[in-house]
């Protein structure tokens, strides 16, 4: 009995008391507080990150030099100057390889410029202009018997279908054969206009002349590359001329390269809206001559009895100030790039100014860059710079001319000031081996 009373008694107690108290007074009646874990630090993940792999540039062969050759049509029976005879195109091929070159691709030419592939020392690119079925139905049998890559320059006006289209002509379906047979094809202009001239039929169509070089060069490019699905990225100039705008458009208008027809061998870094080439035709066989040696230069270009044409000055044969160019600095650095000259004996450079006479001119055998700076201030007026240099013996003579006009005035046309045409409308300078004295 003492037990069940004793229990009574608790519950009796516990109704009047605080259970909480009572509890806590009570160590079997304690609320057992819950444990709350600890959480284990999250483990350490070690990321071994790799370190960047060191890319090794290329070797690209910053020395090799590069002629790009140009035809246009071929026929048996040449008639003018756009023509060869395909057997003496086959010759050519041949000698090619005798004469050590190695024919590259037009991507090739491009991927060495941009640093990204190296190119045999002594290589060759061939091109065709404008789109005659000749380049499709004779060339390129031949091409192929050598397994030489090349590049068509297609002018977009001339495709079968479009509005200078002719019997020549050749079709999209063809081109589009070519190109899957490997053939490189790139832009020549939508009219093959002189992109020089600023006024004419295709001109008119556009706002102004500006906005008529943009549509000759990137209208071409998209058109080809619409309908072919390349991708664009060369330009030859129709007729090879240019002028400081249409260079710049070119550029602009994404190309990589715009070629001329000043044959010239090119370098590494060769001026990309500048690229100069040998234009091939059976009425000039020297040219091709002067090709295989890389010397020479523009149509008709070598020695050929008469006055020698190298190119004009603001194209292979860079000059400073340019020819027939109206500058306002007094004291000009007077310089030209020899290059196209061929090998120049370094000890027999001379330059002489007119005014001046003989300057102490300085010749970089590395750059092939003669150069004089004037000491005593021009006065206004037109001068002439002639350089001369012996060059496999034979003595030669480079000469231009350029301009100085007033100081901080509006600038003023050379034939203002007694010089002749300015800038790219520049006569071309030429280059006279010297009578030897009898």
């Amino acid at each position: 009995m003492k037990r069940p009373i004793a229990l009574l008694l608790l519950l009796t107690t516990l109704t009047f008391s605080g259970c909480g108290k009572i509890r806590e007074k009570i160590p079997f009646l304690k609320k057992k507080e819950a444990v709350v874990a600890t959480p284990a630090p999250a483990p350490v993940v070690v990321v071994d990150v790799p370190k960047p792999a060191v890319v090794v540039p290329p070797d690209i062969n910053m020395h090799a030099a590069v002629m790009v050759l140009c035809y246009h049509r071929f026929e048996d029976r040449p008639k003018d100057s756009l023509a060869i005879n395909p057997v003496e195109f086959d010759k050519q091929m041949q000698a090619l390889k005798e004469s050590g070159f190695t024919v590259i691709s037009m991507g090739d030419f491009l991927a060495w410029r941009r640093d990204e592939k190296p190119i045999p020392a002594k290589s060759c690119v061939i091109t065709i202009d404008d789109g005659y079925r000749s380049g499709y139905e004779v060339a390129w049998p031949i091409l192929k018997k050598y397994g030489y890559p090349f590049t068509m320059f297609i002018y977009t006006n001339y495709i079968k279908g479009e509005p200078n289209a002719g019997g020549q002509s050749m079709t999209w379906e063809e081109l589009g054969m070519m190109r899957d047979g490997g053939v490189d094809i790139q832009s020549h202009s939508v009219s093959h206009s002189n992109l020089k001239d600023k006024a004419g039929k295709w001109q008119a169509l556009q706002p102004n002349y500006e906005a008529w070089l943009r549509h000759e060069m990137v209208g071409s490019k998209l058109k080809l590359e619409r309908n072919l699905g390349i991708s664009v990225k060369a330009f030859a100039y129709p007729y090879g001329n240019h002028n400081a705008e249409v260079r710049r458009i070119a550029l602009e208008s994404g190309y990589e390269a715009a070629f001329t027809v000043y044959g010239q061998r090119l370098a590494h870094r060769s001026a990309p809206d500048q690229l100069g080439r040998y234009a091939i035709e059976s009425l000039h066989p020297k040219i091709f001559e002067d090709a295989l040696k890389m010397s020479g230069g523009g149509v008709g270009g070598g020695e050929s009895g008469g006055a020698y044409v190298v190119a004009p000055a603001a194209s292979s044969m860079i000059t400073q100030p340019l020819d027939n160019e109206v500058i306002t600095n007094g004291l000009p650095v007077i310089k030209a790039n020899l290059a196209t000259l061929g090998e120049v004996d370094a000890g027999s450079v001379e330059m002489r100014v007119s005014g001046l006479g003989p300057v102490g001119v300085k010749y970089d055998s590395g750059t092939k860059t003669a150069e004089y700076v004037v000491t005593k201030e021009l006065k206004e007026g037109s001068y002439s710079v002639f350089i001369s240099a012996k060059v496999g013996g034979i003595k030669k003579e480079v000469k231009w001319s350029f301009t100085v006009g007033p100081v901080g005035g509006v600038p003023v046309a050379a034939e203002a000031l007694g010089a002749g045409k300015t800038g790219e409308d520049a006569p071309v300078p030429k280059v006279v081996p010297k009578k030897k004295k009898k």
